[in-house]
Formats: structure tokens, sequence, C-alpha cells
């Protein structure tokens, strides 16, 4: 015997496995995540595969994709033998921004058989920041 009590639970169970049912549809919101959201590695992928590329001319020392630091070798430029460049680059964050990048670079020339330090450029640090920025954002929108 189906009582009232019974019919108003049939009612409400009915009506919640069909609220349920319509949770589980098939389309899902596509959400945009962010490139420290996509990587194993502990830095932004788009910075530190830039920065890789960026200098890839040069032998590299160490790269630690967890702490984010890429340290290159020294390298000297065929066209100019006197003088050798050798460069640090560091991303300090997950996030694609312009101050998550810190590039060193040192510069020496050679004077009497002994290669010895010289100052570098500023705008010389900033163009490969510059550099290193831009393609990171170029493989940043090819990935989208």
């Amino acid at each position: 015997m189906i009582t009232r009590t019974n019919t108003t639970r049939i009612v409400l169970a009915t009506a919640a496995i069909a609220s349920l049912a319509a949770c589980g549809g098939r389309e899902r919101p596509t959400a945009d995540l962010a490139a420290s959201q996509v990587t194993t590695i502990g830095v932004n992928s788009y910075l530190w595969r830039a920065a890789l590329e960026t200098v890839s001319f040069a032998p590299l020392l160490q790269a630690d994709s967890a702490g984010g630091v890429i340290v290159t070798d020294w390298h000297t430029n065929p066209g100019n033998a006197g003088e050798r460049v050798k460069m640090t680059i560091t991303i300090l964050d997950q996030d694609l921004r312009a101050d998550a990048l810190r590039v060193a670079a040192s510069r020496q020339v050679a004077q009497g058989g002994a290669w010895v330090d010289a100052p570098v450029q500023a705008a010389t640090v900033q163009k490969l920041e510059d550099i290193i920025l831009t393609k990171a954002r170029e493989l940043r929108r090819q990935s989208l």
C-alpha cells in the first residue's frame, strides 16, 4: 500500500535523480589554463623554452627547469675572436610576465694573451630579455 509519505519520497527521489542527471552532461566548460598549470617543470614553460632557444648558440653549463636557471659557458663569436660572453638566465615565476625573467651577462676581452673582464651594456641585456619575452609570447599564441 502506497501512502502519502511514500509518494512524497518517491517524487523527491525522482526529482533528485533527474537533477543529478542534468549535471552529468557531456559538455563541460573549458578552462584556459595558464602555462604554469600545464607543465611539470617548476617555472613558466613558455619562458623556459624561449630562453633555451635564444641561448642555443652557446654551450650550456647548467639547465635546471625546476629552479628556472640556465647558465651558458663562454661563447666566442667567430666574427670577433677577441671577445667572449657568458649568460645566466633566471625564470622567477610560473606566470608569463616580464618581471618573471632575469638575464645577466658577463663579457671578457682578450688582452695580452689573457681574458679580462669588460662591462656589458645594459641595452644588450635588455635586448636579450626582449627577445626571450617575444618568443615566449609567440609560443603561447601558437599553443592556444
